[in-house]
C-alpha cells in the first residue's frame, strides 16, 4: 500500500506549487485549532510538509492520544507543537500567535441530535474566546472555518456570499447552522469595533481520509461500508444535491483565503465540478469499492441530525480571484481518499 498512499502526499505537496506569499509566515506562530478534525488536520500536514518553513505549527485539539497517531511524522520535529485544549474554554497560555485558524467545530450529524446546546456553546464561544486572546498578543489574522451551512434552504440559485437562505431556527437541528451564522457576525463585530483582521471561509460538504470511526458524515459512512467489504447502506432516496470539495483542494483554498484574502470578507469553497447528489455519490463510492447501494430508510431518531437542505450549490468566483485553482475529477480524489484510509486501517 506504499504506493497508494503517496497519492495523498503527492496532492499535499502539489499545493506548493501554486504561488502564495508564503514570506507572511515567516517566523511567525501558527494555532490550528480542530487539529485532529478532518480539515484541521489536513491542513497541519500542509504546513508542516513545507520543506522551507521557518515558522512554528501549534496543533489544538482535546483529543492527545489522537493528536499523537495522526502527526505522528512530526512528533520529532522542533516546528511543531501540540496544545491540548477544548475551545469552549479560554485559551490559557503566554504564545503570541500571530496566526489563528480556527477549524474545531463538532460537525456530526449525531452531535446535532444529541448534543445542540454543546454544538452552539461550541461555535461561538470558541470564536470568542480565541479572538479575544488573539487580541491580547499581537495577532495578524484570524481565520474562521465556518460552513456552508450557513446559507440554509435556497430559492435554487448557486449560492453567493452575499445570500441567505431559510433556516429554521426553531429546531435542534438548527444549532449548526445558527450557531455559525452567529459567529460569522461576531467575527465581523471584532473587526468593526476592535480592529481585528478576520477572514472566514465557507467549505460546502468536505471529503478526505483521516475521518474517525465515530465520523456519521454520509461519504464517511459509505467508506466505511466499502473498507468492510459491504455494500453501501443510504439512509435515504439521496436526491439531496450537494457541492462537494476534496480536504486538500479545500485547504489549498484556506490558505489563499489567510494570506490573499480581505479583512472582513467571506469566501466560498467548493469544486465546480463535484456538484452531485448523495445517490450519485453513493454510487461512485460503491463503483470504487467494487460494491452496490442500498436503502434503508431512517428512523425518526436517525432523521433528527439530518441536513434538510435539498440543493446546496457554491459559486467560487469569489475565491478564485486570489488565484485559487484546480486540477483533477472527483473520482480520482475520491480514489486517493479511499486508499488512504485503507491504509491507515
Amino acid at each position: 500500500m506504499a504506493e497508494i498512499a503517496n497519492t495523498y502526499r503527492k496532492d499535499i505537496l502539489h499545493i506548493f506549487s501554486a504561488y502564495l506569499p508564503w514570506e507572511r509566515l515567516s517566523g511567525c506562530n501558527i494555532l490550528v485549532t480542530g487539529a485532529t478534525g478532518l480539515i484541521g488536520g489536513c491542513l497541519v500536514e500542509v504546513l508542516m510538509r513545507n520543506t522551507k518553513k521557518d515558522y512554528h505549527v501549534y496543533a489544538s485539539g482535546r483529543n492527545k492520544d489522537r493528536a499523537k497517531a495522526r502527526f505522528v511524522d512530526f512528533a520529532d520535529d522542533p516546528c511543531f507543537h501540540f496544545i491540548c485544549h477544548d475551545v469552549v474554554m479560554p485559551l490559557v497560555s503566554e504564545i503570541p500567535f500571530d496566526y489563528i485558524i480556527h477549524a474545531a467545530s463538532n460537525a456530526s450529524p449525531t452531535f446535532f441530535a444529541n448534543k445542540p446546546v454543546e454544538v452552539m456553546k461550541g461555535n461561538i464561544d470558541g470564536v470568542s474566546n480565541l479572538i479575544e486572546y488573539g487580541l491580547k498578543h499581537a495577532m495578524k489574522r484570524f481565520l474562521y472555518v465556518s460552513s456552508g451551512e450557513v446559507y440554509g434552504e435556497g430559492d435554487g440559485r448557486v449560492f453567493s456570499e452575499d445570500y441567505s437562505g431559510y433556516v429554521n431556527c426553531a429546531t435542534p437541528r438548527a444549532c449548526y447552522p445558527s450557531s455559525k451564522r452567529a459567529a460569522e457576525t461576531l467575527c465581523v463585530a471584532y473587526v468593526a469595533e476592535y480592529g481585528a483582521d478576520v477572514v472566514i471561509a465557507r467549505p460546502c460538504h468536505v471529503y478526505g481520509p483521516h475521518f474517525t470511526e465515530a465520523d456519521s458524515r454520509v461519504y464517511a459512512q459509505f467508506i466505511r461500508n466499502v473498507l468492510r467489504g459491504e455494500d453501501i447502506v443510504m439512509k435515504s432516496t439521496g436526491e439531496q444535491f450537494r457541492s462537494w470539495c476534496y480536504v486538500v483542494d479545500c485547504v489549498a483554498a484556506l490558505l489563499h483565503i489567510l494570506l490573499k484574502g480581505e479583512s472582513g470578507h467571506a469566501y466560498n469553497i467548493a469544486d465546480a465540478t463535484s456538484n452531485i447528489s448523495v445517490k450519485d455519490l453513493a454510487e461512485m463510492i460503491a463503483s470504487i469499492g467494487g460494491r452496490k447501494v442500498v436503502i434503508d430508510l431512517p428512523s425518526d431518531a436517525e432523521k433528527a441530525g439530518f441536513n434538510v437542505v435539498t440543493k446546496s450549490v457554491f459559486s467560487t468566483e469569489k475565491l478564485e480571484k486570489l488565484g485559487w485553482w484546480l486540477a483533477g475529477t472527483m473520482r480520482e480524489k475520491m480514489q486517493a481518499t479511499i486508499e488512504e484510509a485503507a491504509n491507515k486501517k
